[in-house]
């Protein structure tokens, strides 16, 4: 005997309309991580290194963004500093903060 074809019904949970709101998604932490990483760069003097972190939140993203402090030869001496930056839904940054400082050689404790 043959499977009956299986039907899928609509889902009309918060969860999926929400998937379905531009700025979701893979697609939207991705914007909300390149707008945080340029417009704290214009903010503070040190370079941007990258992305450590995108938390979506009622209002927004919140991301980690990691930058060079301090350069030092060798490079694994190096301080590095996390900052959680808040961008809103339009991809504006609200506020940042440093909230780790390091060296890049450093594991995590």
């Amino acid at each position: 005997m043959g499977e009956q074809p299986r039907t899928r019904s609509r889902a009309t949970s918060a969860t999926t309309r929400r998937r379905a709101v531009p700025g979701h998604g893979t697609e939207g932490a991705a914007r909300a991580a390149h707008a945080a990483r340029d417009q704290l760069g214009h903010l503070i003097s040190h370079r941007t290194e990258g992305v450590s972190g995108v938390r979506r939140t009622d209002d927004g993203w919140r991301v980690l963004v990691d930058v060079l402090e301090l350069a030092r030869i060798p490079d694994t001496t190096s301080l590095l500093a996390s900052y959680e930056v808040l961008i809103d839904r339009d991809g504006e940054l609200l506020e940042y903060r440093r909230v780790r400082r390091f060296r890049r050689g450093a594991a995590d404790e």
